[in-house]
């Protein structure tokens, strides 16, 4: 009789464990996410737990969501949201996807930093995939005393950034952006390219500043070391560079096709027709071939270069002058022939 008795309470007590046990698997163990692939929540300084959930609210199913908020309030997390770029993924349980948020496992980011002709179109683009203000990042790269205490000046500091894809945080400080990004400069100049500059008798900005206009000149990357091989003989012998690019920067009129004789008294240092020598920094940041174009020139006896009138994208040089005015002749008659002003 007694063990009747007991099996009568036992039985649902079972049934209520396992429906216990069935509700927690449901709601906190189970797919939190509804997309087969993985996605991004980006969590900001300004979310409390509201908009944390309304950004989840997109990503998770129904019963994910209703646990999440559960387990938030009871693991300490609503008031204290994490800022971050997070990753949730299939297969990721509701109690995983919380443990991540609270614990500020963040997903790092494939970060481009790209050739960018000006520090304000830069800061555009870095702000578009990180968390800082595009006005903060320019305000930074255009100050003298910032640039200055990272042994650059404004003119200069572009040649901090190396174009390249790196995994960084999306709510990395503007400071240790800029920490990572002189770590990345030094390794990538630490020994060939710092001994090859060396033997240039350039230093490492005005490697990069020469590259900048090359990488202007020219998008063939078999002709750029030519084109380095040319600037370098005019500078060896103190001639003007006399770069078309550098009065595109000047005019900040990046759109320009030709260069009209008109254009070349426009007073700025970065005009090489009237300044000799390099300009004071670079016209863009300058690419990874430019600059190995640069220290690895072609040696040859070079001193003027026009486009190719079959507008090709490459260039007919000339050892002399007469010769170079048959090529600027050339490409001329091609421009006026399309209409090209």
């Amino acid at each position: 009789m007694k063990y009747n008795k007991a099996k009568y309470y036992i039985i649902p007590a079972i049934i209520c464990l396992l429906g216990v046990m069935a509700s927690g698997y449901y709601f906190f163990l189970s797919d939190f996410s509804s997309h087969p692939e993985v996605n991004y929540v980006y969590i900001d300084q300004d979310d409390d737990i509201d908009s944390v959930c309304a950004k989840l609210d997109t990503l998770a199913t129904p019963h994910g969501m209703a646990g999440f908020s559960i387990l938030a309030r009871h693991m300490n997390y609503a008031d204290h949201p994490v800022v971050g770029r997070y990753a949730i993924e299939p297969g990721m349980s509701t109690a995983s996807v919380l443990r991540r948020l609270k614990n500020g496992q963040q997903a790092p980011l494939h970060l481009v930093v790209p050739e960018s002709r000006t520090m304000s179109r830069l800061a555009a683009q870095l702000s578009a995939k990180l968390m800082l203000d595009s006005a903060e990042i320019a305000e930074a790269l255009y100050d003298s005393a910032f640039c200055a205490a990272r042994g650059y000046d404004t003119a200069t500091i572009a040649c901090l950034f190396v174009p390249n894809t790196y995994d960084v945080y999306w709510n990395t400080s503007l400071d240790r952006f800029i920490e990572r990004m002189q770590k990345e400069h030094d390794r990538f100049w630490e020994g060939k390219r710092r001994e090859q500059a060396a033997r240039l008798g350039l230093s490492e900005n005005e490697v990069c500043t020469l590259a900048s206009i090359i990488d202007e000149e020219t998008a063939n990357q078999q002709e750029k070391p030519m084109v380095a091989g040319m600037y370098l003989n005019r500078l060896h012998q103190h001639m003007p560079l006399q770069a078309d690019p550098t009065i595109k920067f000047a005019m900040k009129r990046f759109e320009l096709r030709r260069i009209y004789h008109g254009m070349l008294d426009i007073d700025s240092p970065w005009n090489t027709y009237k300044n000799p020598g390099l300009p004071p920094g670079p016209i863009k940041i300058a690419s990874v071939q430019g600059i190995d174009a640069v220290l690895n020139r072609v040696e040859h006896d070079y001193l003027y270069m026009c486009a190719n009138e079959d507008f090709s994208g490459t260039h007919r040089f000339a050892v002399t002058y007469k010769e170079h005015q048959q090529n600027a002749a050339r490409y001329a008659k091609a421009l006026n022939e399309r209409g090209i002003k």
